[in-house]
């Protein structure tokens, strides 16, 4: 049973749910009462609903329960969400902005967009769910207005180049960036100490300003979260 319900002492939009036997778990406030996204516990404080968050489910959570010191992602933003899947991360980033925010979710599987459309952003009016290929950013840019902030989760080689790209088209001046680092999608023959390194040295040369890199063990495997600040001209 909860027994608090607490802002994050950090992070605006995230909160911590404090249980009977001490138990600190992450949490945001849920912008469709009543309504689960993965099975996530829901549960009820002096009138508000929450939703549990999963760090064995999200690495944006992971990264958080790891000692992130920036999470960009803030209420009122604007979020382009690359690799979006069925939307388990993408609907508490949905919670974290909220009515004055919105989230443009990209995400090239049919099978996971059709789960996304039709248990998350059917219920959600601050998502727009986009079925295209993040590598191809042009395809969607009629789509997607300018945004404070792009969260990158993509199964791809290229993944610091495919972020990059689509900052350059949608990424506001001064905007943040953060990549969830996939090791083995990259090159499963390094270590993956190796392939962050040469993803930050990618985001580097495009002009990023590297905030942090937090390996995701043992939430995840092989994976790390870099957050980044764009400096444009």
């Amino acid at each position: 049973m909860v027994v608090n319900v607490k802002p994050h002492p950090e992070f605006s939009g995230v909160y911590l749910a404090v249980f009977e036997d001490g138990a600190e778990k992450l949490a945001t406030m849920n912008l469709s009462p009543g309504r689960h996204v993965y099975n996530e516990r829901l549960i009820v404080w002096k009138g508000v609903e929450y939703r549990v968050w999963d760090a064995f489910r999200s690495k944006l959570a992971a990264a958080i329960l790891k000692g992130l010191k920036t999470m960009p992602i803030k209420p009122q933003h604007k979020v382009l969400y690359l690799g979006a899947a069925s939307g388990t991360t993408a609907s508490h980033v949905s919670d974290i902005v909220g009515d004055g925010g919105h989230v443009y979710c990209v995400e090239f599987s049919s099978r996971s967009m059709r789960e996304l459309v039709n248990n998350v952003c059917a219920f959600r009016r601050n998502m727009t769910p986009l079925l295209e290929d993040a590598r191809t950013p042009q395809r969607y840019a009629m789509f997607v207005e300018p945004v404070d902030d792009i969260y990158c989760d993509v199964a791809q080689p290229e993944q610091a180049k495919i972020l990059a790209d689509n900052a350059d088209l949608f990424l506001k001046q001064n905007g943040w960036v953060m990549l969830a680092v996939k090791s083995q999608s990259i090159d499963v023959t390094k270590e993956p100490s190796e392939v962050y390194r040469q993803e930050v040295k990618v985001l580097k040369e495009r002009d990023f300003k590297i905030s942090d890199i937090v390996p995701l063990e043992p939430f995840e495997k092989a994976h790390a979260m870099v957050v980044a600040r764009k400096h444009k001209q």
